[in-house]
């Protein structure tokens, strides 16, 4: 309570204004517009050209993540290195610390840097790098998603009973060989279901991209906003939705017990999807080993080393101290939303008509909010907020409400109802039955998704911040547009901290919750 307090002075309110009375006639113009959205055949065609170079982007990263993610995910498993060698003279693996190779440390460690700079940063780094091509955005989104991508496949790795990798061991066979035959097959499945997931979240990354200048709708949005042309700004809008509302549906379809043939299906479409992204963005992969693009890293390195202050000290802790505050008050938001929607929004058999149109509503709202980028709501914020850390905050609150919802829902969904159908039949009230029968199964799982928000929301932050919202993200913004990479670096090292304790605090609080 003291950190949520400590934000939401930090922001401003009750102690100064935080409004802007005169943005309030152009947020009314704005949502005017939705009801007419800009639906000329040249503008149908640019927004379904940004369309596929977003699809694009969002599919060759996520492919890009998943290989990178599988030969990672092996690598920080510890499975992989626990049971990996043979004690002398016999013929069962090795288990416990003893057979822990300090190659499971370094890969950990070494993959533990990119997952904490967030893919905006990635992506201003390689515009500096390579200049306007696809790969920036390609790149940008399969360093990050790579390394996030095999911490979770290393969790499902280890999950998985060791005895038919254990046994080909056993039989003489190598690591590689009895990771191939024995656990790939099992935990497939899994992999593909998270895949699809990642790329969910790859086409709303790659929005963001496409706001600080790699392309796509983002660069669209972020052009018809400075345009103040809300008719456009609709039309692109409705893509995301729809984007958003269309890949959801098929990620979501994966990750249900059984349809196997669906499964094999959307990978060999997937495939397919691949082959014509790279087609249609035609990447110059050249670049990526060319003298200029090294010289301009070289050259970049070198401006960066070492790092310097932007300011001084006392501004850098105060921003460090306003994208926390951000972030607090972003979970805070984003749960408090996300947990009403989810109890309007939980669908269960034997609902009425009226029950199962409101829950309906509720999932289009959340998903709706969640299709849409933090810098766009930032942006539509910063209309009637003046800017700091609450336009920032509200944004990312609204956003993570999509995420937090929808997991709630879940949760709610598949939750043992056998507590709340006893006290229902012992004569309980609602009240009485939601404090002892629901509240108590799904505390743990809420609180548990929102801390794991929260560490997510630390490096969200900078998206906000590069359109001005405030925090860490805007003094990056500021310094790539001064190219002051010594001052980029400083802040760069500084959100890595911050997401390290946030990261830290995070999992501290979730042990002792359990």
């Amino acid at each position: 309570m003291l950190l949520v307090a400590w934000s939401l002075w930090g922001s401003g309110i009750g102690r100064e204004p935080v409004l802007n009375p005169p943005g309030w006639p152009s947020l009314r113009s704005f949502f005017a517009a939705a009801l007419s959205p800009d639906l000329s055949a040249d503008f149908l065609r640019r927004t379904l050209d940004a369309t596929l170079v977003t699809i694009a982007f969002s599919l060759l990263g996520t492919v890009l993540a998943v290989l990178t993610g599988l030969v990672g995910g092996v690598l920080m498993s510890e499975a992989w290195w626990q049971r990996g060698g043979r004690a002398p003279g016999r013929g069962a693996p090795v288990r416990g610390p003893r057979s822990r190779a300090p190659g499971w440390l370094l890969t950990r460690i070494a993959l533990g840097i990119p997952r904490g700079i967030h893919e905006a940063v990635w992506g201003i780094i390689l515009l500096v790098i390579l200049g306007r091509d696809p790969l920036v955005g390609i790149l940008a989104l399969a360093i990050p998603f790579g390394v996030i991508t095999a911490k979770v496949y290393a969790e499902i790795i280890d999950e998985t009973p060791p005895g038919p990798y254990d046994a080909l061991i056993t039989a003489g066979a190598g690591r590689l060989l009895a990771f191939v035959y024995a656990t790939l097959p099992r935990i497939w499945g899994d992999l593909l279901a998270y895949g699809f997931y990642r790329f969910d979240c790859a086409l709303r990354s790659a929005v963001i991209l496409g706001m600080i200048g790699a392309g796509g709708l983002g660069f669209e949005l972020i052009t018809a906003f400075q345009g103040l042309a809300y008719e456009r700004m609709w039309t692109l809008i409705y893509a995301l939705i729809a984007l958003g509302w269309l890949f959801d549906r098929w990620s979501a379809s994966l990750r249900h017990p059984g349809r196997a043939r669906w499964k094999r299906t959307s990978l060999l479409l997937g495939a397919a999807l691949t082959v014509g992204s790279l087609l249609y963005l035609r990447p110059d992969l050249a670049r990526l080993v060319s003298a200029r693009t090294w010289e301009r890293a070289g050259a970049m390195l070198a401006d960066a080393i070492p790092p310097s202050l932007p300011s001084t000290w006392a501004d850098l802790l105060g921003d460090a101290a306003a994208t926390v505050q951000m972030s607090v008050l972003a979970i805070v938001v984003g749960s408090g939303i996300g947990v009403v929607a989810a109890f309007l929004g939980v669908h269960q058999v034997g609902d009425g008509p009226v029950r199962a149109a409101v829950a309906a509503l509720c999932r289009v709202l959340l998903l709706t909010i969640r299709a849409i980028s933090p810098p766009v709501w930032a942006l539509l914020l910063l209309f009637v907020v003046l800017p700091g850390p609450l336009p920032g905050a509200l944004a990312l609150g609204l956003y993570n409400a999509g995420v937090l919802g929808r997991l709630f829902t879940e949760v709610l969904e598949t939750m043992d109802r056998r507590p709340v159908l006893s006290l229902q039949l012992l004569g309980a009230g609602r009240i009485t039955t939601f404090v002892y029968g629901v509240l108590p199964l799904v505390a743990g799982r809420f609180t548990a998704y929102a801390l794991y928000r929260w560490e997510i929301a630390i490096r969200e932050t900078v998206v906000v911040g590069v359109v001005g919202a405030g925090g860490l993200g805007r003094v990056l913004e500021s310094q790539r547009a001064s190219f002051d990479y010594s001052g980029m670096l400083t802040v760069v090292i500084a959100l890595l901290l911050l997401s390290l304790l946030v990261d830290l605090a995070s999992a501290s609080a979730r042990r002792a919750w359990r």
